[in-house]
């Protein structure tokens, strides 16, 4: 759950930046200034155009970095879970096959053949 926080997140700051720089362009075009002031607000948005990149590519950075955390913590536990759930299916079965087989689950000493094949 946590993995769809972390991503809805990121795209949810990487659209919040590209729909502000995308309105502030259309706001300059469309609003009544003279050609000479939307050129100055249009420069100065240009200009302003690297840093927004540079903040959403840190954005975007840091929420890879904990997505790639998170995953690589997730695959760890399930590997964990994995192996203790082989390791006890193993234990399982070799004990119904001891019960199964009548054997005792410890090696006997005892060098004598059980009392039924004895004639």
């Amino acid at each position: 759950m946590s993995e769809n926080r972390a991503g809805s997140t990121g795209g949810f700051v990487g659209g919040l930046l590209i729909g502000a720089a995308v309105g502030a362009i259309t706001g300059l075009l469309l609003a009544p200034r003279s050609g000479r002031e939307t050129r100055q607000l249009l420069r100065k948005s240009a200009d302003a155009l690297p840093e927004l990149a540079e903040d959403l590519s840190t954005s975007v950075q840091l929420q890879a970095d904990r997505l790639s955390e998170t995953a690589l913590r997730n695959w760890d536990d399930t590997l964990l879970r994995l192996r203790e759930a082989i390791a006890a299916g193993l234990e399982a079965s070799q004990r119904e096959y001891q019960t199964l087989e009548g054997l005792d689950p410890k090696p006997s000493t005892d060098t004598r053949p059980p009392a039924h094949e004895t004639k």
